[in-house]
């Protein structure tokens, strides 16, 4: 599949709809799905199986999938499929005890919380990868994974440390601001039921 042609980051209007013979003119690749679960690529103009769309997620370049017919925006479900695949291919990321976790924080008062700092340490286990990658801009991922797999290795033990220490600091600031917040609604609950006063 051809993906060498750059493609600069847009917005696509949520009533947006690109012909299946070219690419939307907003920049951004759209993959169509049709109701055989066949996806569409409009900007190599060919059909594309679900490795391919991972291709697209593992180089960064954007795109959104949409049902052909309705345009809906189908892009989550498409990365959860290839999340899937993933997990049941033998290297999986998430444990079990991990999975269970997350399902239960479904429907859960602290859902919203969970997510945010979810992506927050994501977002930080990101850029510490970035700045390991760019003090040794020399090796390839393969070597990288060797190093980081020998033991005595205090760099990246260091890195992985201050991931860790970032993470647990996040997470303490979230329960400040949960106890602050909770200390104010308390005392606006408590005033609001309290008799006047004669």
């Amino acid at each position: 599949m051809a993906t060498s042609r750059t493609v600069k980051q847009a917005a696509i209007p949520a009533d947006a709809e690109a012909p299946a013979e070219e690419a939307t003119q907003d920049k951004v690749r759209v993959i169509k799905k049709y109701p055989n679960r066949r996806l569409y690529d409009t900007a190599s103009s060919s059909y594309v199986t679900l490795a391919e769309v991972k291709a697209l997620v593992m180089s960064a370049e954007p795109f959104v999938v949409r049902d052909a017919k309705t345009n809906e925006d189908l892009t989550r479900s498409i990365l959860l499929q290839i999340i899937l695949e993933e997990e049941a291919g033998g290297s999986p990321i998430f444990t079990e005890q991990v999975l269970s976790s997350i399902i239960r924080y479904y429907g859960h008062t602290w859902q919203g919380f969970f997510g945010a700092n979810l992506e927050s340490s994501i977002h930080a286990f990101g850029e510490m990868q970035k700045k390991m990658m760019e003090m040794t801009p020399g090796l390839n991922p393969e070597t990288w994974q060797k190093m980081i797999q020998m033991p005595g290795q205090k760099m990246v033990q260091d890195m992985m440390a201050n991931y860790t220490e970032q993470s647990k600091h996040m997470m303490q600031q979230m329960q400040e601001q949960l106890q602050h917040q909770y200390q104010a609604n308390m005392q606006q609950w408590l005033a609001a039921f309290q008799p006047p006063k004669r």
